[in-house]
């Protein structure tokens, strides 16, 4: 009987050991909210790096292709994109706008 108490007393002690949560783990941030905000979720990024691929996307910006550009005039226009759902952007902007460049 002796026994049995002195390895029920070791074997509480030894889970209370392993178990225990320690004072580190509850400093993490992680612990509370495991989530990471939207603004600082990037901020490992170097500020040149981010600013170079704004400017890049600024270039491509103005440098579309023609059919960017057809595609975008037929979306501001609301029949032509309907016309462009069933038949694709090239038809509808052909159907809409190039007949009125011609005259």
């Amino acid at each position: 009987m002796r026994t049995l108490i002195i390895l029920t007393i070791l074997a509480v002690l030894v889970m209370a050991a392993t178990c225990y949560e320690s004072h580190e783990s509850m400093e993490s941030h992680e612990y509370l909210n495991p989530f990471l905000n939207r603004r600082r979720a990037n901020d490992f990024i170097q500020a040149d790096t981010r600013l170079e691929a704004i400017s890049r996307e600024r270039i491509r910006e103005r440098n579309k292709t023609p059919q960017e550009r057809q595609r975008e005039i037929c979306e501001d226009y609301y029949p032509c994109e309907l016309y462009a759902f069933r038949h694709g952007y090239a038809a509808a902007y052909r159907h809409y706008f190039e007949r009125r460049r011609t005259k």
